[in-house]
């Protein structure tokens, strides 16, 4: 017969558990929005020469990158804008669902086309941007506030 359970350390595991479980999604959201928004922008940014596309991006994108279906000119192109638009909205919680799942089908991208082997950090990625597309960016956004306009 196996030993019965500790009820104090049990109980002691609920209260931590209960406590943990206060952590308000707004707050989670709010992190995750900022952070994965850092990483794209950084991202970027790298990819600029002032107003444009830098030469150094587009031959990355022309030697190393190599995407399927798209020129390197414009798969250039179609990533500094997304890196630099969909972490803006996402910082300010406006269209995030959508932004969030704009950049978790670049992260795709990436994980299939560019670096395979990168998985844990692309995980890390789609981890905050799924909890954005799941669960919505908290109330500490503007979709927030024009659904609360809209009274929905």
């Amino acid at each position: 017969m196996g030993a019965l359970p500790d009820r104090p350390l049990a109980r002691n595991l609920a209260s931590g558990r209960a406590i943990l479980e206060r952590i308000p999604h707004d707050l989670v959201a709010l992190v995750a929005r900022l952070s994965i928004a850092g990483v794209f922008w950084r991202s970027g940014q790298t990819k600029l020469d002032g107003w444009s596309v830098s030469d150094s991006a587009l031959f990355l994108f022309e030697n190393e990158y190599r995407l399927p279906l798209l020129s390197p000119w414009l798969s250039a192109h179609l990533a500094t804008i997304a890196e630099h638009l969909f972490p803006m909205l996402l910082v300010i919680g406006l269209a995030s669902r959508l932004s969030a799942l704009a950049l978790l089908g670049m992260t795709l991208v990436i994980q299939i086309f560019v670096y395979p082997d990168a998985w844990p950090t692309h995980g890390t990625w789609a981890g905050c941007l799924l909890i954005v597309i799941a669960k919505g960016p908290g109330r500490l956004s503007l979709d927030q506030l024009i659904w609360k306009r809209m009274g929905t």
